[in-house]
């Protein structure tokens, strides 16, 4: 049986060198550096986006949810230690209803003892047109009561491989009751193509 899982095994590893990947980016380690090698010739490129992300941690379907709080955190009113997990979707347009066209997955933490502040540590996942299957990794601060508040984008993978830029975002709407909200996303991703 041992002889038989190994050699399962051998085939399957070689079946899967030669399926084509999908999105038409190679994630395979000799496809990655064979991208890495080939940076001097790639052009640096710069993509504006615009989207809006939609946090939502009340009533039946929440995509945001707590998953672990200090003790201080009942009682401190920036929500200092507690932690969520998120799985946002990601719209054209503020409406509820408005097209995906992707998701913010990550967690964020209250960090802050004295405002409302927030440990960001987000991927963008890209789920429709010629950024499909992309992504881009955010980590920074979020001072939730600025009106703009700056993020930096620290890579990404497929299209945007060794990606950098910046997030602003701005509040849109917020319901201080279950605490939902629809923020403005408005981004500057610089890429290499």
């Amino acid at each position: 049986m041992e002889k038989l899982s190994t050699i399962l095994m051998l085939y399957l590893l070689g079946f899967a060198t030669e399926i084509p990947t999908a999105l038409g980016f190679d994630k395979r380690p000799g496809a990655v550096h064979s991208w890495l090698k080939n940076l001097p010739n790639l052009k640096e490129k710069v993509a504006l986006f615009h989207f809006y992300l939609h946090d939502i941690i009340g009533g039946n379907n929440p995509t945001s949810y707590t998953v672990a709080e200090a003790k201080i955190s009942a009682t401190s009113p920036t929500h200092y230690g507690l932690i969520r997990v998120m799985d946002d979707p990601l719209t054209i347009g503020p409406e509820p209803d408005s097209n995906i066209i992707g998701r913010v997955q990550g967690t964020n933490g209250g960090s802050s003892l004295e405002e409302i502040g927030l440990l960001m540590i987000l991927n963008f996942l890209f789920v429709e047109g010629e950024y499909n299957g992309s992504t881009l990794s955010v980590l920074g601060r979020d001072a939730l009561l600025d009106e703009y508040r700056e993020m930096p984008i620290v890579g990404g993978t497929g299209v945007f491989r060794l990606a950098r830029g910046i997030i602003t975002a701005q509040t849109v709407w917020f319901n201080m009751t279950t605490e939902d909200a629809v923020l403005e996303l408005t981004a500057t991703v610089l890429y290499y193509e």
